[in-house]
């Protein structure tokens, strides 16, 4: 089962990770912060070396973007972000696990200060979200 664990952010100014850009994130010592990256590389290489990491992307500043919208005339392009909100898109993982059930447990472990993560199933053609 593979899911995508987005992560939502407001870093200001925009940079990765996200948490040590955050009000929240900069409001921690920088004991905590070293202790929460170093627990975030444990993560990753238990995920790396039990086969469930797939892929992980870091998304750059939203203000980067450009959005494109259908038209009957054709696309129309204009400056991003796509959205004038508080958080944006940071980045994503996607995880091939064996149930529901370890996707929550592993999703939960990448909420970090000033962030707020989403776990959704990714689809397949075929599959049951269909």
């Amino acid at each position: 089962m593979k899911y995508v664990i987005l992560i939502h952010s407001n870093p200001e100014p925009w940079g990765h990770p996200t948490e040590h850009y955050t009000a929240e994130g900069r409001a921690q010592s920088p004991e905590d912060r070293e202790r929460a990256d170093k627990a975030f590389d444990v993560l990753m290489e238990g995920l790396v070396a039990s086969g469930e990491f797939v892929t992980a992307e870091a998304l750059a500043d939203p203000a980067s973007a450009t959005l494109y919208r259908w038209t009957p005339d054709g696309h129309v392009a204009t400056d991003g972000p796509y959205a004038e909100t508080k958080e944006h898109l940071a980045g994503f993982f996607l995880v091939d696990v064996a149930s529901p059930e370890r996707a929550q447990e592993i999703a939960a472990q990448f909420v970090g200060p000033g962030s707020a993560v989403e776990l959704r199933p990714a689809m397949w053609g075929g599959g049951p979200d269909e």
